[in-house]
């Protein structure tokens, strides 16, 4: 697909929350309400990039760094070149979503704010169940620190909302910075 102007500057939206959050699932949504306006956009998802990057993950600190530091170099490519991206990554470091605000000019950060016992019932992945189990050692949010943005362009209830209206409070705030135009 084309980017909606010809030769429009590509934009990012940063998702992050704790692991099960419904990072993936707003991704998901914001994704296919993008696409349906003609632009064209890519999803960085850090768990399918992770099996390129780091097919044997320690998830340490220095590792993370990383791995962070490649996909936001990835979304400044595609972005440069006119490419919608969305970041699908917990980063639970503030300091890697600001290296990307910092590389990307027109960003946003979407912030998933679900309770902990939330993304513990869901544990779609079995995080949490091998944290439990001593299996996993640095889950963000139970064995490493998760640290929420201070100020979100968007703040989402993940226990509250669903996607479609995540994704289109997100869809405003792209509208409201200039990024896509308001018309459909």
């Amino acid at each position: 697909m084309a980017s909606e102007t010809p030769g429009q500057q590509g934009f990012a939206v940063w998702i992050t929350g704790i692991p099960a959050a419904g990072k993936s699932t707003l991704a998901r949504a914001l994704h296919a309400l993008l696409c349906a306006r003609g632009i064209d956009t890519e999803v960085l998802e850090s768990d399918e990039l992770r099996k390129i990057f780091t097919p044997d993950p320690h998830y340490d600190e220095r590792e993370r760094a990383a791995f962070y530091g490649q996909m936001i170099y990835i979304g400044t490519l595609l972005t440069r070149h006119g490419v919608a991206v969305i970041f699908d990554g917990t980063a639970n470091r503030r300091t890697w979503r600001e290296q990307a605000r910092r590389a990307i000019p027109r960003f946003i950060e979407i912030y998933v704010n679900t309770p902990a016992a939330v993304s513990m019932a869901r544990d779609p992945k079995g995080i949490y169940r091998r944290a439990r189990e001593g299996e996993a050692h640095s889950v963000p949010g139970i064995q490493e620190p998760y640290e929420p943005p201070v100020e979100p362009d968007v703040e989402v209830c993940g226990d509250r909302e669903t996607p479609g209206t995540a994704a289109g409070r997100v869809l405003t705030k792209l509208i409201e910075k200039g990024f896509i135009s308001g018309a459909e």
